[in-house]
């Protein structure tokens, strides 16, 4: 009988590469939020969201205070920009910077900015994909199931294939972003290094997640390879 999916040492050394990188990430992200957050702006994350989302011609998109922390985001179903309450009301260099953030992904929804609308297609299969993948990979190794290994390496496929489109969204929210609080001014030139240093922090989080995403897959492959062999 396999090894179950969690018992497997091999799977830790895997993925190994990108949980280091995304704890370094996620160290980089609180640090340069925290210093960020020090740094006084001109105006709260919502003024800026709001300057942004109305100078392209956005009035009609909200903006929300949520509760959490970094828990903003845009929702393109709502056309609704939600800022967790820091950053909502908070006058610093990281609040205007992450609310730039997501109103650069109201301007790509807005456009029609291909990567986007591919991405949120994409959601419903990377949601089921996640959950799946696993329980069927399980299944499969245990009782030596080719057509259920496949099963969840194609469900786990669709994971993949969410990360790697999410790159370039978030990558270019970033660089709107970066220009948008420049041109709008909001931020001059010689403070954009505060902002610069928590949009990259984060960006470096959505690089680990793919990483991890892909090694875990070629994981997956290389165990449904290995049962093969053994089942001949």
């Amino acid at each position: 009988m396999g090894m179950p999916l969690y018992f497997d040492p091999v799977y830790l050394i895997f993925i190994a590469p990108a949980l280091i990188l995304a704890f370094i990430a996620q160290m980089w992200v609180q640090s340069a939020y925290a210093k960020g957050q020090e740094m006084p702006a001109s105006m709260s994350g919502f003024m800026a969201a709001r300057r942004i989302l109305d100078a392209a011609g956005l009035q009609s998109v909200e903006i929300e205070a949520i509760p959490g922390s970094l828990s903003d985001h845009y929702d393109p179903r709502a056309k609704v920009l939600r800022l967790s309450a820091d950053n909502y009301h908070g006058r610093s260099l990281a609040a205007v910077g992450i609310a730039a953030h997501e109103a650069g992904h109201a301007i790509q929804d807005a456009h029609g900015y291909l990567p986007l609308i591919v991405r949120n297609f994409a959601v419903p299969a990377a949601s089921f994909g996640s959950g799946a993948s696993f329980f069927l990979m399980f299944l499969g190794l245990a009782f030596h199931l080719t057509g259920l290994i496949l099963l969840g390496i194609a469900a786990f496929s669709a994971v993949v294939f969410f990360q790697v489109v999410n790159l370039p969204v978030e990558f270019n929210a970033s660089n709107r972003a970066k220009a948008l609080l420049v041109e709008t001014g909001i931020v001059n030139q010689y403070d954009m290094g505060a902002v610069n240093n928590v949009l990259n922090a984060a960006a470096l989080t959505y690089v680990a997640a793919t990483l991890q995403a892909i090694l875990q897959l070629l994981y997956f492959v290389m165990r449904f390879m290995g049962n093969r062999r053994e089942g001949r």
